[in-house]
């Protein structure tokens, strides 16, 4: 397993130059790009040359810009402006070769006045995330839709999600399973099983805070091992459908933010290959790319 930084973890105290630097240091595979506010100010004083330079130059690879945030249920001029910013972001991929864009699903009001229908959900996320696959499938880029674990959320569960996934029926569009998201609304593993495996793209690791089912928020994420997430039965699920490319440790915590971005970026991946290392061997920076990324198998029923 390899071990990537989602740049969420510090938004609020380190710039992309910082991350970079500090997860070049402790050895990380991979870094996610917060493409809604560090990258752009990374791109004030520097350009997409610069950065293809360090990686070109360093260790530490692009795992996906993160992310294209709130594509679905949106007004007819909203739609528009995701489509542009979809297609800005498949131009910073070819530059970068940047494999992944995560896609997040759009939050809804959930008074009794604001309420969308299930069919009106699936059927706009269906149709977005086809004409990305469709844009995306020239640049070799793959879609990774996100679950959000609040009940807010027009797609909430590991369920929803992959059904979703199932409708677009497209090679390049799969899923991001992230252990927060799938406990904040009560997804259970049963729902997840062998045949999703070369469906899921990315995987997140994090844990939280003890709140009830529908409570939680990205704020009381904590440190993996801290929490009351399962991150032992997580992991080896993931172990018994041969996903062995990438754990991102992606944390939001207020207090986190106050530390400094060196300690935080050091304590994640500490405690992140403390706990994988017990189901999945940590392969060393060393090894080809190109053999990182497992074939996953496909199995007969």
């Amino acid at each position: 397993m390899k071990i990537a930084f989602n740049e969420g973890t510090t938004f609020e105290s380190a710039t992309l130059e910082q991350n970079l630097e500090y997860c070049e240091k402790y050895g990380y595979d991979y870094i996610e790009i917060r493409t809604i506010d560090q990258l752009k100010d990374y791109l004030q004083t520097h350009t997409l040359d610069d950065l293809k330079r360090y990686f070109d130059t360093h260790k530490i690879k692009p795992l996906s810009l993160n992310a294209i945030c709130f594509f679905n249920n949106r007004t007819e001029e909203d739609e528009k402006e995701i489509f542009t910013e979809f297609k800005d972001y498949l131009a910073i991929c070819q530059k970068l070769e940047c494999e992944y864009i995560c896609a997040v699903p759009s939050n809804i009001d959930v008074t009794e006045k604001g309420k969308t229908k299930l069919a009106e959900i699936n059927e706009s996320a269906v149709r977005v995330l086809r004409e990305f696959a469709d844009l995306a499938k020239p640049y070799g880029v793959k879609i990774a839709l996100e679950f959000i674990g609040i009940p807010e959320n027009t797609i909430h569960t590991f369920k929803h999600a992959y059904q979703i996934v199932e409708q677009v029926n497209r090679d390049n569009v799969g899923l991001v399973y992230d252990t927060f998201q799938f406990t904040g609304m009560g997804s259970r593993f049963s729902d997840v099983e062998k045949h999703m495996a070369d469906k899921i793209f990315i995987f997140h690791i994090n844990d939280v805070d003890d709140y009830p089912t529908g409570q939680m928020r990205d704020t009381d994420r904590i440190w993996p091992g801290y929490g009351v997430i399962d991150l032992k039965r997580h992991l080896q699920l993931l172990k018994d459908l041969n996903y062995d490319f990438v754990a991102s440790i992606e944390l939001f915590r207020p207090e986190y933010y106050q530390m400094k971005p060196e300690e935080v970026i050091r304590k994640a991946k500490e405690t992140t290959e403390e706990v994988i290392q017990k189901y999945f061997r940590i392969k060393k920076r060393a090894e080809s790319v190109h053999s990182i990324r497992l074939s996953l198998v496909y199995f007969k029923y």
